[in-house]
Parts: structure tokens; sequence; C-alpha cells
């Protein structure tokens, strides 16, 4: 067997392993972020669970960490009163980002992690099955319900050969992104192998697992080897350590191979992680702004490496330059050795171990402004000006252009050797063990509302096709995150106003004044963040159905579960035939449901269009229900 089945097999709840058809697996660990945790703590209750049931399940608060005003702080009490009364260990403000503080004290090889944020595939670097999924998904496993997921088709990404110096893990995924896609991954595992693993350390693996995200993929998986051994004795966690290898006979659905000696360093342009181009074709662009951080970059490697490009030098008077600590960890061992004082001295400003400027909370350039950043996400307005141009590149390329103020290849560039440490700062204050807390009594502030609620599947949907969109619609267009939203992620009704406003602002209002309706749209509709909100505010506006070309896995299952029809053209070539303002209809809707065929009557061009139902038997009940947790709690919600 490959690696990817060895761990699916010792977690198989229900289903065969057969790609395409529906698996349960059991799920040991769970992570929440504040910006989608506070609705899965929600859910959590409402389910009506007293103490979580995995092994480990921890609340990460590291995404909206502006407190401008009361909303943040009363939503981050929120979620730690209510993670510590149910058993749930709780990462405090500051102590950094979630994929990278659980690669570094939670992580463990085979097993399965599954986190209610779209990068957390990131635990694949360490030899975890881990993928990103709506929050309600991650209530139900904290309750102890299995993950149900398509059995996946497993990718056999072979790298041959070792990284020259100035390419890097970054320009790995970004090449494996320019050959395959922002939907070649769509109901695959990526699995590395090859001997070029046993050059690229765990951060390095993590940043290539922590992208594929971007490309569809459920997941993406790297060995666990001597590499991974050194990196969790290193953080004190040896025990931690399990090796696991796919078979030497394994089999895979696909097979790819990314020649590591030949690799140049890349980059994505505007405004898409596929739009990929070698940097020495963009060498010369002048840059006003450079941002290293994220999940995809803040480890103590990459700043490491920053560090050294930057001693002694000074950032191009016209470039903003900022760095972001991936987690707490890196920021005091920067601090102890020397390399933050090397940073700051050539002129950065270092902001706090949080998401930031990833997610657009902060950040946002001048009007017009060409932006490198070693982020994982460049689609249009994430960084809060819409005329900017953001390139996604590696921390490298970003430290060597911050100095000379245009894209600049770090290729023929003098670069240190960096290595790993063989044992790292370990400070675990800022995380808060439930065990050393008696009873705690949740602290629920005023922006905090409840979710919007669920109804049986009504036999006949009738409104009109209140928008029409094109392929490629992101969960960013469809519900924005932002500085300005974010603190509002626990009130539906508010965000409700915003929803799709990136493409058309007028729409919120014609939702409201149609009392909903229905979408269209093309392909891969919903691609990146698992943020079920992007489910949650059309449900909110009254959608009975999203009709598309096709659908991003997590986002088609957030509106599965919380009863809005993901339906599919049987013909691509119908999409042509309806239009904004076109009344239709679905009768007979439950039967449909169960047949997985529906006829969408346009009414007023007197035309049937045939659709589609992808889903399995479970899902047919829970939307036949009203969703998932109206399936698991009744109506009690």
């Amino acid at each position: 067997m490959n690696l990817t089945q060895k761990i699916i097999s010792k977690h198989l709840v229900s289903g065969k392993m057969v790609p395409g058809e529906e698996i349960a697996i059991a799920i040991d660990q769970t992570l929440t972020q504040d910006s989608t945790g506070t609705m899965a703590y929600l859910q959590f209750e409402a389910i009506g669970t007293d103490k979580v049931k995995t092994e480990r399940s921890v609340a990460y608060i590291d995404h909206n960490m502006l407190q401008s005003s009361q909303l943040n702080a009363d939503d981050h009490a929120y979620i730690q009163s209510v993670a510590l009364s149910h058993g749930i260990y709780v990462s405090k403000p500051g102590n950094g980002i979630c994929h990278q503080v659980h690669l570094e004290r939670f992580g463990k090889p085979g097993k399965t992690l599954l986190g209610s944020d779209s990068h957390t595939p990131t635990g694949g670097g360490i030899g975890m099955l881990a993928i990103g999924a709506g929050g309600l998904d991650v209530a139900l496993a904290m309750g102890g319900a299995p993950f149900y997921l398509v059995m996946p088709r497993v990718v056999n990404v072979e790298l041959k050969g070792r990284l020259r110096a100035g390419v890097t893990a970054k320009d790995v995924i970004l090449k494996v992104l320019e050959v395959l896609t922002t939907s070649g991954g769509v109901g695959k595992v990526m699995e590395y192998t090859g001997d070029g693993v046993k050059y690229l350390t765990v951060p390095e693996r993590a940043t290539i697992t922590n992208m594929g995200a971007e490309l569809g993929a459920t997941t993406s998986v790297f060995p666990s080897d001597e590499t991974t051994k050194a990196f969790l004795e290193a953080q004190g966690r040896g025990d931690d350590y399990t090796p696991l290898a796919a078979d030497k006979d394994a089999e895979y659905d696909e097979h790819i191979v990314i020649d590591l000696d030949a690799l140049a360093p890349l980059a994505a342009c505007p405004h898409s992680p596929g739009n990929v181009k070698p940097v020495s074709e963009l060498a010369g662009i002048k840059v006003d702004q450079i941002c290293v951080g994220s999940c995809t970059n803040s480890s103590y490697l990459d700043l490491m490496k920053v560090a050294a490009i930057l001693k002694g030098k000074r950032i191009h008077p016209d470039v903003s330059f900022t760095v972001s600590p991936g987690s707490r960890q890196v920021l005091m061992m920067l601090a102890e050795n020397g390399a933050l004082a090397d940073i700051l001295g050539a002129g950065a400003r270092v902001l706090e171990c949080a998401c930031g400027p990833c997610i657009g909370n902060g950040q946002s350039p001048k009007e017009g402004a060409i932006s490198l950043r070693t982020f994982n996400r460049n689609f249009y307005n994430r960084s809060g000006t819409p005329s900017a141009q953001v390139y996604l590149v590696s921390p490298e390329t970003a430290a060597v252009s911050a100095l000379t103020g245009v894209m600049t290849s770090p290729e023929g560039v003098e670069l240190p050797e960096i290595k790993m440490p063989e044992k790292f700062l370990i400070n675990d204050n800022l995380i808060l063990r439930p065990d050393e807390f008696g009873d705690v009594k949740v602290v629920r502030g005023s922006n905090i509302k409840p979710f919007p609620k669920t109804h049986p599947l009504a036999k006949e949907l009738k409104g009109e096709v209140l928008i029409k969109l094109g392929d490629d619609i992101t969960t960013d267009h469809i519900m924005p995150s932002n500085a300005a939203l974010l603190a509002y992620r626990s009130n539906i009704p508010y965000l409700s106003d915003y929803c799709l406003a990136n493409c058309d602002k007028d729409f919120p209002a014609r939702a409201k004044a149609k009392n909903g309706g229905f979408i269209v749209a093309g392909s891969n509709y919903g691609q990146g963040s698992s943020r079920e909100h992007a489910a949650l505010v059309p449900l909110q506006l009254g959608i009975k159905a999203v009709v598309a070309k096709s659908f991003a896995r997590i986002h088609k299952d957030n509106l599965m579960n919380n009863g809005i029809l993901p339906l599919v053209f049987a013909d691509s070539a119908d999409y042509d035939k309806l239009e904004e303002g076109d009344t239709v209809a679905i009768y007979d809707a439950p039967d449909s449901v169960m047949c997985r065929k529906f006829v969408l009557v346009v009414e007023n061009k007197n035309i049937n269009i045939p659709l589609k139902l992808e889903c399995g038997e479970r899902q047919q009940k829970m939307l036949l229900c009203g969703g998932s947790l109206r399936m698991a709690a009744g109506d009690n919600v």
C-alpha cells in the first residue's frame, strides 16, 4: 500500500477504499482557529457533548488579533472559556499561527487531523493525514463522529535530485501548481516520494503540503523518516515519532516527477496561486511592499535565511518590508541568537506572531502597489487593496528583492547555509491545558449570535437566478475576509450584507428583496478557504441551491452540511442558457435528491435543464432533513 492508504486503513470506520466511494475515518486530533472557531464551538455546544472525544483538540487564536473594539476580545474570551470547559487545549493570542504551532507542539506521524482551516494539510509535512474542513465537520469530529469523505485518488509526486542554492520548497509547490493548476488536485491526495525527499527539512515539507490546498487537494503527505525523528526530538517530543513510508511496490493512481536539480525560483502572479512564472522573467519589476510570514513560510528556518540575507544591509528605501514570525518559539529563538536584530537593523518591521496580512488583516498596500508575499494565496482584493498586484514568492526571493527594490532572483546571490537546530526553545506558557482548570463558565459577548437555522428540504424550490458568476469563484468572493469583517465572524446576519459583494455590491439587497433564490456559477466554485461562512451567509439570504459546472471539495461539503443543494450541470454547455433574472423552479426536490437527478425548469424561457447531485447516501439523508447538524441533533438546533 501507499502511505495514504496505510493511514486511512488504520482509521477506516466504514466504506471501501475505492477511489470515488464515500468512506468514514476516525479523527485523532482537531484544530480550530478564531476566524472559524467561534461558529464551530457554537455548533459543538448544540450537539450536546459534554467533553471532547478526540485524543487531542486545540483551539488556536491567531487570525483576528486587532483589538480595535471589544468584538475580537469578546470572541477570544468565548473561545477560551468554551474550549477549556469541554477539555480542549487553547493556544492564546501571540503564541503563533495554528499550523506552525501544531507542527511544533502537537502533530504526530500517522495520526489523522481535521482542522477548520483549509491549510490544515500543513501537518502532512510531519507524516499526518491532515485535512481541512468546515467548522461543523470539525465540531462533529470533536463529538466523536467520524469524518466522511470521498476516497481520494493518490498521486505520487516523485522528487528527484536536490534543490540548488536560491531554489526552495516554495518553488517546488509552485512548480506542482504550474503542472496541475488550482483544480488539478480535486479528489486527490498528493503523496511525496523519491530521493529528493531526504534533503528536505520538516519545515520545507510543511511548506509544500500547506500549499497543496491551492491545488484543491484533499491533503498532501510526506513519509515520516529520520528527518522527522530529528525534528520531533529537537522539539522534545521524540516519543511521538513513528516511521512511516509507502511500500516499495506501492501503486498510485497518477505519477508526476519534479526534477529538483532543474528547478528555478518561481512566482505566482496576480491573481491566482496557479499563475506561475519564473522569477527571471519578472526581474526588474519595481516593488512597493514585501511581506514575509503566513503559515507557509514563517518557520525558524525561513526567517533565519531572511536574517542572513539582510544582515549588515539596508532594505531599499522605496520598499515597506514586514516579517511575521510563525510562532512565539520562532520569535524567541531569533531574539536569543541575534537574528532578530539583523532583521530589524536592515529596516524591517516585525509584526505579531499571527496570520496578519495573509488574511487581509493589516498591511494593505497602497493603490496600484506591487506586493511580494511569501503567503499561499493572492486572490483578487485579499490584500485589502483592489488595485494591488500581489505575487507569491519564497522568503529568499522576498529578502533579495527587498534589498534591490525590484523583483530579483536569489540565484547567484551568496546565500549562507542554515541548518536546523539540534534543540528548539520550548516555552508553552501561552498554551492552556484543560486539565489545569476546574469548572469554567462560558463567556458570551453581545456579538455572538446564533447560527442560521435550517429546515427540512421543501418539495418545491422556486425563485430567480440572483447572480451568474464565472469560473474559479473563491470563498473570498463569496464572503470577504478582511479586518473590517473578521470581527463579525460570529454574526451571520451582519456578514450576509457582504455576501458576493466583491462580484456584485447589490447582490445582498437583491437576495433579500427576492426572498432568496438561486446562484449560477462556472467551474471550481468555492475554491480557497474552509470558512463555512461562505455557506452560512447564502443560507441567511435564502439561497436554495447553487448550480455550477463544478465545486471545490470543502465548500461543496459546507453547502450540504447547511442544507443548500450543490447541483452540477449534466451538460456544462447548459450554463450558457441561464441568465440573471431567469425565473426557475425545482419540483419534487426530495425525490430528486434520492435519485440524484434534477430538472431545473426555466419558466420564463420554457426550457428544462438537467442537473446532477454528486453525493453519497449519507449526504442525501442530510439534505432531506436540512443539514448535518440537524441530522445529528434533531430539532434541538
